[in-house]
């Protein structure tokens, strides 16, 4: 055999057996059941006074033992960590879910950190985004994100809970609470741009003390150097509400501006 034609050969075995070592490419991309984001409802139909609770909190543990969200009613902000569920009132207090109860728009998943970083102190939110943004492997993925520790500065703010008929999200009062060298937690999601108008694009973060007896969605924060545990979420699920307001909405809007405004 001549020596091009044994190369020749050689180079077909390799590839032959390249194709039975590597698994077929849509094995390779399909998500763990445990690594999909569970969203219930859209954040666009929160902003439109969509606030009656369609899934129990039994059932929305089956997707997550982590998470944000709200509660029928728009009854105060949602902080899920460790499997244990929290509801922190317009009274900024915390207090344990009865799982009997509703939530109308909710995001979890199962947190198992894929990556973590300690990074440098930042005054505010939006330098702790700025540094988070440089580090993150892509802005097109979901991620969960979890930090402990001792924070300088903490504003966060709850709904009371809303009687009909409901009014849009932007035209409604918050209480808002200080918490000044608190030990907590600060939990929540990084969303892609591309999911406007179905979540928050960016970042979305709750807080909760470490005796979880106070908590709220975070406004703004100062850390020191804080651990910043990430998870990368490649799946996404959502259910949909099938009665009520929902189904005559106009969800074409764009009500980014909205959503900002309420955010921050």
């Amino acid at each position: 055999m001549s020596y091009h034609r044994k190369i020749c050969m050689t180079f077909l075995c390799l590839l032959i057996l390249a194709a039975f070592a590597v698994p077929p490419l849509a094995s390779a991309q399909e998500p763990d059941e445990r690594d999909v984001l569970f969203q219930v409802s859209t954040i666009d139909a929160l902003l439109q006074s969509v606030y009656d609770g369609i899934l129990s909190f039994a059932d929305l543990k089956e997707h997550g033992d982590f998470g944000i969200g709200t509660f029928d009613g728009l009854d105060g902000e949602l902080i899920a960590l460790d499997g244990e569920y929290y509801q922190a009132r317009s009274d900024g207090l915390a207090y344990p879910v009865d799982e009997a109860m509703t939530t109308p728009f909710s995001t979890v998943t199962f947190f198992e950190p894929d990556l973590e970083w300690s990074l440098n102190s930042t005054a505010n939110s939006t330098e702790f985004f700025g540094a988070l943004d440089a580090l993150i492997p892509s802005s097109n993925l979901f991620y969960a994100i979890r930090m402990e520790g001792e924070f300088p500065y903490v504003k966060t703010r709850s709904y009371p809970r809303q009687s009909r008929p409901y009014r849009p999200l932007a035209e409604l009062n918050q209480s808002v609470y200080e918490h000044r060298l608190v030990r907590g937690a600060i939990v929540g999601f990084y969303a892609p741009a591309f999911v406007k108008g179905v979540n928050v694009p960016g970042y979305h973060l709750h807080f909760i003390t470490e005796d979880r007896t106070a908590g709220g969605h975070v406004l703004d924060f100062s850390q020191n150097g804080t651990e910043v545990q990430l998870d990368i979420t490649s799946g996404f699920a959502m259910v949909l509400p099938t009665s009520g307001e929902f189904g005559g909405l106009d969800l074409t809007r764009d009500l980014g501006e909205t959503l900002e405004e309420i955010e921050k």
